[in-house]
């Protein structure tokens, strides 16, 4: 299995706004994507900042693909990311998973 970490930024007062607007687009894309086995999305907010961690699980690299297109280290981006982010990664990073989490509920 494959872990992709994406992350980026808002602002703290847009948070829960952002978290929303992942749900129906990212996160939905990935879900519906054959291959993927899940999604956590972690918040850290702090000091007006909101800092968004996804991290995606993958049964391989070629599902992955299916989901980012052939380079799959370049983000992907949604039309309205532009509003919400004041700072991001443009690329992404995969792991291996050695050992798999609990699993915790539905997008």
């Amino acid at each position: 299995m494959i872990a992709r970490i994406w992350r980026g930024t808002t602002a703290e007062d847009r948070a829960d706004e952002y978290a929303k607007y992942l749900r129906g687009t990212g996160l939905a894309d990935y879900v519906k994507t054959p291959g993927n086995h899940g999604v956590s999305m972690l918040v850290r907010r702090h000091d007006g900042r909101a800092d968004f961690t996804l991290i995606s699980y993958w049964e391989s690299m070629e599902h992955v693909k299916a989901f980012a297109g052939d380079d799959p280290e370049v983000a992907v981006f949604y039309p309205e990311d532009d509003d919400f982010l004041i700072d991001r990664e443009t690329t992404v990073t995969h792991h291996d998973v050695v050992v798999p989490g609990p699993r915790l509920g539905q997008v």
